[in-house]
């Protein structure tokens, strides 16, 4: 492998940005062309400065205005674009074991968080299901201990969905299951998990009632929503779960009843003036 001088180190240093989203955006953008140019002719390569980006992105851009969206769009689509780089890498298991450290260490220092959905892609990085049921052994008692009971206030783990990933990665769904059992919620990024795990092992009427089974018990009313159309179907499954109603018919009927009656509301003189202009 050749050496080079990524452009990611000097361009992302901690709190390199201001509180403006649009240079940032900019740099990741450039930041990707760069890695691209790697690619085919030097995957490994590529795959270094990949981590290297995702290592250096969240302390650079600590400090910026992220609430329009614009900025953590930006870095989902590059956490999109440079997980398939860092898979495809051809490397030894303990070069492979080394990046995934580097890759955790990244997601522990991910304080506002903008990487966070790397962990949902935990089991793909591993490639190997040998490697990824080792970090799942892991992450699993730390998982555990915060679902537990027992735990004293609202424990949180950035691991979570690192760990769901690796036991669904390893085949070993059982234990996902159970895990997943043990969560205090009910929350759809937990359970899409379950789903796509009952489907791989063929319980595809079972995956659905799984979906369906997903009310979050925590409401501004006190009480459980009904469940809505999951955001994740299994390959061979109906994308509507039966007994579900489709999410937009409600806003649909919404809509119409609060705005239907406006018109027989609005002086007749009104409506030709608006209708003219």
């Amino acid at each position: 492998m050749s050496v080079h001088k990524w452009q990611v180190a000097s361009r992302f240093r901690r709190h390199a940005f201001g509180w403006r989203s649009d240079t940032p955006i900019q740099r990741i953008k450039e930041a990707l062309t760069e890695i691209k140019q790697f690619t085919r002719k030097e995957p490994v390569l590529a795959a270094e400065g990949a981590i290297t980006l995702l290592e250096k992105l969240s302390p650079a851009l600590e400090q910026v205005d992220s609430s329009s969206g614009a900025l953590g769009s930006a870095v989902n689509k590059a956490i999109d674009t440079l997980v398939p780089i860092i898979v495809k890498a051809d490397v030894e298991p303990k070069q492979r074991q080394r990046w995934l450290e580097r890759l955790w260490q990244a997601l522990q220092n991910d304080e506002m968080p903008y990487i966070e959905l790397l962990g949902d892609y935990w089991g793909e990085l591993c490639v190997t299901p040998e490697l990824a049921s080792q970090w799942a052994d892991e992450f699993m008692p730390v998982v555990e201990s915060v679902w537990s009971p027992k735990a004293s206030g609202h424990g949180f783990f950035k691991g979570t969905s690192a760990c769901l990933a690796s036991l669904y990665a390893a085949g070993r769904h059982q234990e996902l299951l159970a895990l997943i059992d043990k969560a205090p919620f009910k929350w759809w990024h937990d359970r899409r998990w379950g789903v796509k795990a009952l489907s791989a092992m063929g319980k595809k009427a079972e995956a659905i009632r799984y979906a369906e089974n997903r009310a979050v018990s925590m409401t501004p009313a006190g009480r459980s929503r009904k469940p809505a159309r999951p955001s994740y179907c299994p390959p061979g499954l109906p994308t509507r779960p039966t007994g579900v109603t489709p999410w937009r018919r409600i806003r649909a009927q919404r809509t119409w009843r609060r705005f239907a009656p406006l018109p027989r509301n609005i002086p007749t003189s009104c409506r030709k003036r608006s209708c003219v202009t």
